[in-house]
């Protein structure tokens, strides 16, 4: 059986559903790796409900290619129906693939009426839907969900006045039987009241968290999903926050997993040495390949950090300062320093003094850390890297020459 629902009837009755989870924007951005982690650990979280609803913006743009690919990860990983619903990046091919754009789901103790408006505006036919479920004398209590919000007071990003007059238009005569309504588009989440019914708004379930005033800030926010159910004959909702380590299936094979580590590590050499060219290069005045071996390298990252998401089981970000800590502290304590012993023993000078620099380079990032632990808090508004040893300095004031290398400040390179 299919977990992602075509649906070809305006009106679905679905029977033994109680809760339902809803997932906000999982692929406007890319279908990179880490946007699809995110989205995997939304439907492992959704997965506790009866059934999945995807608010929009499933793909970065409507081809069958996009299209397809969220569908086979969507099948390998969802473990309850999933029915989605059209955002302002699902344009093109969604139709063949999801069917209609404007449908009801009807339980036995709520009903989920899905809306269009990915171009800013409501159909008519979804609106002359949402009066004739609205009604319907079974319905009693409804979310109506759509993908771009109505106007609030956060954001301006959202349907014109105009556009909300006709959606209240619609449901104005059945006001009392409206408990919630549901957007995404917002990579963030909070809470309104329009025109006196909560607005849910909800996207994180891929896309990277943004700011969205100056209540909300994406500091503030994790990735999440929504979680609808009724109790005691009231519907009600719940956020869940996505955990960093919720999706972890590809470490639990541990062929896989060794060969993700050494493709990891490969990808790292690959992306440090052609950095380094570009630097030979730069300094031999061939710009263009310099620039050439920087794009490379920086691709090699990209490719790095993609298989490194897999395998990553990161804190949640408030508290993922304090988690560099430990290993900065060990290298500068121990490690470093006895490795250093090592090659001094050995008469190996310059792993000596590579070692020896590190060591002072770790001490430094280990105190900057600890002050960064306070994120609110943070003062360092320059910091200063040496790119002959790799020291960090910070401070009002950059120094003539780096402390451990001596190298001028004409080459340091200011984070500001």
């Amino acid at each position: 059986m299919q977990k992602i629902v075509k649906v070809t009837e305006q009106i679905l009755r679905v029977n033994g559903v109680h809760s339902i989870g809803v997932i906000g924007d999982p692929g406007c951005e890319g279908l990179g790796t880490y946007h699809m982690k995110v989205y995997a650990g939304a439907l492992e979280e959704s997965a506790k409900d009866d059934m999945t609803l995807i608010v929009g913006d499933l793909v970065p743009a409507g081809t069958s290619s996009h299209y397809q690919m969220i569908q086979e990860i969507t099948e390998v990983l969802a473990d309850n129906p999933v029915y989605t619903l059209r955002g302002n990046h699902d344009t093109g091919a969604y139709g063949e693939h999801f069917g209609l754009q404007n449908y009801a789901l009807l339980t036995e103790k709520f009903a989920v009426i899905v809306l269009d408006n990915a171009f800013r505006t409501f159909d008519e036919e979804g609106l002359l839907l949402l009066s004739k479920v609205l009604a319907m004398e079974e319905v009693s209590q409804a979310i109506i969900a759509f993908h771009i919000p109505v106007p609030n007071h956060f954001i301006l990003n959202c349907v014109s006045q105009d556009e909300f007059a006709r959606l209240q238009q619609a449901y104005g005569p059945w006001r009392e039987k409206v408990k919630y309504l549901l957007c995404g588009h917002v990579h963030s989440r909070f809470v309104d009241q329009v025109d006196g019914i909560p607005l849910i708004c909800t996207g994180g379930g891929g896309a990277m968290i943004e700011d969205v005033s100056k209540e909300i800030k994406a500091s503030d926010v994790e990735h999440h999903i929504v979680h609808f159910y009724e109790k005691d004959g009231t519907l009600q909702y719940q956020f869940a926050n996505i955990r960093e380590d919720s999706y972890m299936q590809e470490q639990k094979d541990l062929v896989l997993r060794e060969k993700l580590q050494e493709t990891v590590q490969g990808e790292l050499m690959a992306h440090l040495k052609y950095l380094m060219f570009a630097d030979r290069a730069q300094r031999r005045g061939m710009g263009r390949v310099a620039n050439l071996f920087r794009a490379l390298a920086a691709s090699e990252y990209y490719h790095a950090r993609n298989f490194y998401a897999v395998l990553q089981s990161p804190k949640a970000f408030a508290e993922s300062v304090p988690s560099f800590l430990p290993g900065e502290q060990f290298e500068a304590a121990h490690f470093y320093r006895m490795m250093g012993d090592y090659a001094k023993e050995h008469q190996k000078p310059l792993a000596r003094y590579a070692y020896e620099g590190a060591a002072a380079a770790e001490k430094e990032h280990a105190k900057l850390l600890h002050a960064a632990e306070d994120m609110d808090g943070f003062k360092e508004n320059e910091i200063y890297v040496c790119p002959i040893c790799g020291y960090v300095m910070s401070g009002e004031t950059m120094p003539d020459r780096c402390p451990i290398c001596g190298g001028p400040n004409k080459q340091f390179e200011t984070f500001a």
